[in-house]
């Protein structure tokens, strides 16, 4: 596998819940209350300054998450951690199950078709909410449904390749 200690972006601070100091985040794990396992957190500010922060508690309040980090305790400092963004290192991920995989991992492969045809490289991915859209940036940018084994024939990771059935011409 490919440079496991790439920063994964997990979440963000959208704002202050309350005066003492608690936080809300937005997070993109699933579910949304896992962001709390993976640390340590590397923060950074919206000015690109970065610290690194264990400890940090949480729980789902419906709309957000409401978190606690270790040192704020007003909304002023809060308010000023807005937009700020929250990463762990990919090390800090459990390994896949398999036959499954971590967005960040497929991106930067090479996509070829079952007959070899050079399609381009794995740009990044997005969900439609009935399937993963693989986007694959060569010649042109192409969205190949992350569908196995339909349209994803094999993702190997020591070649650096993902192999699709899929029409170059589509």
């Amino acid at each position: 596998m490919k440079d496991i200690e790439r920063r994964i972006l997990l979440g963000r601070v959208v704002g202050a819940f309350g005066v003492r100091g608690e936080i809300k985040l937005e997070s993109w794990t699933e579910p949304r209350s896992a962001i709390f396992r993976y640390q340590p957190w590397i923060v950074r500010s919206p000015s690109g300054v970065e610290t690194t922060i264990e400890g940090v508690r949480g729980r789902d309040s419906g709309k957000h998450l409401v978190a606690r980090f270790p040192g704020v305790e007003d909304r002023d400092t809060v308010e000023a951690m807005r937009g700020t963004e929250i990463y762990v290192a990919r090390s800090a991920l459990p390994p896949p199950k398999p036959d499954e995989y971590y967005w960040v991992d497929l991106e930067g492969l090479d996509v070829k078709t079952t007959e070899g045809v050079a399609l381009g490289q794995v740009s990044h991915l997005f969900s439609t909410g009935a399937n993963d859209v693989v986007v694959v940036r060569g010649d042109r940018e192409r969205m190949i449904p992350f569908v196995q084994p339909d349209f994803v024939k094999s993702v190997d990771f020591e070649a650096n390749l993902v192999v699709v059935d899929w029409d170059p011409e589509f």
